[in-house]
C-alpha cells in the first residue's frame, strides 16, 4: 500500500492551486496504518531554497486500511514554494516525495505552490477570448502602399500567390526582404470575416518600421512600416476593430533593435548618440552584442535608463503611443530575455494608461517556475503576466493526436498548467496550435519532416494525409477550444493551409481558396466559446484519459459542460442526449471520430 496525497484533488488539498496571502491551505495525507505513523509534517521550502514553513500534521481518524493526518498553514507573502512531507514512526522519519511512477517514496521532486498578490487581475475581456493572430504582410492587401520611406533593399512580388523567398544571398545570409504587401487596409477590409469566426482579440505580428517581412528588426519603433499604412490607416484599423467588440494587441519587442535601426545607427555614429547607452559595444562600432548572435539584430540594454524611458516612462513612451493610437495590450517577443523588472514596469505603465490592457509573454514552458539566465522567474507571484503562449497545452494535444500519448500525459499537463497558474491567468493564456514559429498545424499533425528548407520549400502533403491532418486538426481544435484558455488562430489555419517551418509558414491567405469544412467547423467553435461561461471561465476535471479517449467537465457557477472525444477507432457510447457538434469530414479513411458536447 502507498501513502495517498495528490495535490489536484479537494480531498488531499483545499483550495486547488494556488492561494493569496492570508488565506488558510489545508492538507489531508492518507498514511497506510500498518506504517504506524506517529505524526507528520509538511514542508515548504522558497525556491531558492531557503526553508519557509514547517506546518504539523495530526491524526484526523482512520478510515479502513489507512490513517488520516490533516492540518492547516497560511503563507504571509507572495512567492513561489516548494513542500513535500516528513512521516515520523517509532524508529525514525522518511521523506514523501511527489512520486509519479517510481516507488521510492524519497525519490522524485517536490509539489509546487505559487502564492500570488490578492490584488492580481486580469482583463475580463480577454478570458476565454477567441485570438486572431495575423502576420501583416501575408494577410490581405488593398492598394499599392507609399513605399516612401521604406528601408531598402527590398523586393515585392508581383503575385499574390508565389511562393516566399527561401534562398540565401550570394553571402549565404537569409534575408527575410521580399514583401507581398499585406497591409492596415487589408486588414480592415477583411476585418467581418474576422469577427465570423468569433473573434475578440486581433494580434498582429510586429508593425514598426523595419527592413525584413516579419519585422521583428524594428527600424523606428513609432512609425508604421510604410508598406502597411500610416497611423492614421492604424487608427482606422483599431476602429473597425472596436466597432465589432474586437480588441487589438501588439507585438512588443524589447530585447533588441534592428541594425539598420534609426537607434543603432545613431549610436554607430557618435559616442555621444542619445543612444549609445542602449547597446554594448565589444570593439567599437563594429563588435557589439547581438541577439543569439545575429548581427542585424543587436542586443539592447534593457534597464539603461534611456532606453526605459524611451519605451516606458516618457509621456509619448512606445507603449503610451501605441495605445493611445488603439491598442489594447502587448505580446511581449521573447519575454524571458527581459528583466522582470523592466516587464513589471511595461505593465505598470500600460494600465495607467488602460487600466484593462492586456500583457501576454512568449514563453515555451511552465511560466509559473521559469528558470532563464539561471533567474527564477516572477511572472505569476508578482503579478507581471496576465497570460503567456500555451506551448505545452499545443505539445500535450500533438502527442495525443499523433498517438505518442493516450491520453494520461495530456492529462497531466493540463492539470500541472491549470494548478501552478492563476486560475485569472488559466482563462487568459494564449492556447495556441499555429503560430509564426511553428509549422502549419496541419502540416505538423501528420509530417514530422525537419530537413533542409530546399525540401521543405517542394515539399506538401498528399490527398491522403491532408485528409488525415484535416480529420485530426477536428478533434485539435477542439480541445483547443474546450481546454481553459483562450483559444488563437494563426491565420489561415482555419482555411486549411500547409507548411513547414519559417519562412513556409509564413504564406500568403488563400483567398477565395478556403477549406469550407474547416472554416464553418471554426465558425462553430467560435459560437460555442462564446455562448458558455463554463468554456471561459470554469474550472476543469477529467473522467476519462485512456485509451485515446478524452471525458472532462468545465464548470463556472450552475452551468456545466461535459466535453468528450475519441480519436481511438473503437466505438464509445455517450451519454444520451450528447450533441454532436461536427461531423467527420466527407471521404475519411479512418474509422469513426467525434467529440460531443452537453449541458447538465
Amino acid at each position: 500500500m502507498r501513502i495517498l496525497f495528490d495535490s489536484q484533488q479537494a480531498q488531499y488539498k483545499t483550495p486547488f492551486g494556488t492561494l493569496c496571502p492570508g488565506q488558510i491551505c489545508q492538507l489531508h495525507i492518507h498514511i497506510p496504518a500498518s506504517v504506524g505513523a506517529m505524526g507528520a509534517e509538511c514542508i515548504l521550502d522558497f525556491a531558492d531554497g531557503m526553508p519557509g514553513v514547517v506546518t504539523p500534521l495530526t491524526k484526523e481518524c482512520t478510515d479502513g486500511a489507512y490513517d488520516i493526518f490533516s492540518g492547516t498553514f497560511i503563507l504571509d507573502q507572495p512567492g513561489l514554494y516548494f513542500y513535500y512531507f516528513r512521516i515520523c514512526k517509532p524508529d525514525g522519519s522518511f521523506r514523501l516525495f511527489k512520486q509519479g511512477h517510481d516507488t521510492n517514496m524519497e525519490a522524485g521532486d517536490k509539489w509546487q505552490l505559487s502564492c500570488i498578490p490578492a490584488d492580481f487581475t486580469t482583463p475580463d475581456w480577454a478570458k476565454g477570448a477567441v485570438i486572431y493572430q495575423v502576420f501583416p504582410d501575408r494577410f490581405c492587401k488593398v492598394g499599392d502602399p507609399d513605399l516612401n520611406g521604406k528601408i531598402t533593399p527590398y523586393t515585392i512580388h508581383k503575385n499574390w500567390d508565389e511562393e516566399v523567398h527561401w534562398q540565401p544571398d550570394e553571402q549565404g545570409e537569409i534575408l527575410n526582404n521580399d514583401f507581398y504587401g499585406g497591409n492596415f487596409r487589408g486588414i480592415t477590409e477583411k476585418m467581418d470575416y474576422i469577427a465570423s469566426l468569433g473573434t475578440e482579440i486581433l494580434y498582429l505580428n510586429p508593425i514598426s518600421k523595419s527592413f525584413s517581412n516579419h519585422r521583428y528588426d524594428t527600424g523606428d519603433y513609432k512609425i508604421p512600416d510604410p508598406m502597411l499604412g500610416t497611423l492614421e490607416d492604424f487608427r482606422a484599423l483599431c476602429d473597425a476593430a472596436h466597432k465589432r467588440n474586437i480588441k487589438v494587441i501588439l507585438d512588443g519587442v524589447y530585447s533588441h533593435t534592428g541594425s539598420r535601426s534609426t537607434y543603432f545607427a545613431s549610436a554607430c555614429k557618435s559616442p555621444g548618440s542619445p543612444y549609445y547607452s542602449w547597446y554594448t559595444f565589444y570593439e567599437y562600432p563594429g563588435r557589439y552584442n547581438s541577439w543569439w548572435g545575429f548581427k542585424t539584430l543587436p542586443t539592447v540594454n534593457k534597464m539603461d535608463r534611456a532606453f526605459r524611458d524611451f519605451i516606458i516612462h516618457n509621456e509619448d513612451s512606445v507603449v503610451a503611443h501605441w495605445l493611445n493610437a488603439g491598442a489594447d495590450g502587448f505580446r511581449l517577443d521573447v519575454v524571458d530575455e527581459l528583466p522582470d523588472a523592466f516587464v513589471l514596469e511595461l505593465k505598470n505603465r500600460i494600465r495607467q494608461i488602460r487600466p484593462d490592457a492586456l500583457l501576454i509573454g512568449e514563453v515555451w514552458e511552465d511560466a509559473s517556475n521559469k528558470i532563464s539566465y539561471n533567474i527564477r522567474r516572477r511572472y505569476f507571484v508578482d503579478g507581471i503576466l496576465d497570460a503567456c503562449m500555451n506551448y505545452p497545452f499545443r505539445t500535450a494535444i500533438l502527442d495525443f493526436l499523433r498517438g505518442w500519448d493516450d491520453g494520461n500525459r495530456l492529462k497531466e499537463t493540463v492539470m500541472t498548467i491549470a494548478e501552478n497558474y492563476p486560475p485569472q491567468v488559466l482563462a487568459c493564456n494564449m492556447n495556441l496550435l499555429g503560430s509564426h514559429d511553428t509549422p502549419r498545424i496541419l502540416t505538423a499533425l501528420v509530417d514530422d519532416f525537419n530537413g533542409s528548407r530546399e525540401d521543405a520549400a517542394q515539399r506538401r502533403l498528399s490527398d491522403r494525409q491532408k485528409q488525415q491532418a484535416k480529420q485530426l486538426l477536428l478533434l485539435a481544435s477542439f480541445l483547443q477550444y474546450t481546454l481553459p484558455g483562450a483559444p488563437s488562430i494563426y491565420y489561415g489555419d482555419e482555411a486549411g493551409m500547409e507548411g513547414h517551418k519559417d519562412p513556409f509558414n509564413r504564406r500568403t491567405y488563400p483567398w477565395g481558396k478556403e477549406d469550407e469544412a474547416l472554416l464553418a467547423h471554426y465558425q462553430a467553435l467560435g459560437q460555442l466559446k462564446r455562448n458558455y461561461q463554463a468554456l471561459r471561465q470554469g474550472d476543469i476535471h477529467f473522467s476519462e484519459n485512456c485509451c485515446g479517449r478524452l471525458g472532462f467537465t468545465r464548470r463556472f457557477g450552475n452551468e456545466k459542460l461535459h466535453i468528450y472525444m475519441n480519436r481511438s477507432h473503437e466505438p464509445w457510447d455517450l451519454p444520451k442526449g450528447t450533441a454532436l457538434l461536427s461531423q467527420n469530414l466527407q471521404g475519411s479513411t479512418l474509422m469513426p471520430m467525434g467529440f460531443s458536447i452537453m449541458e447538465d
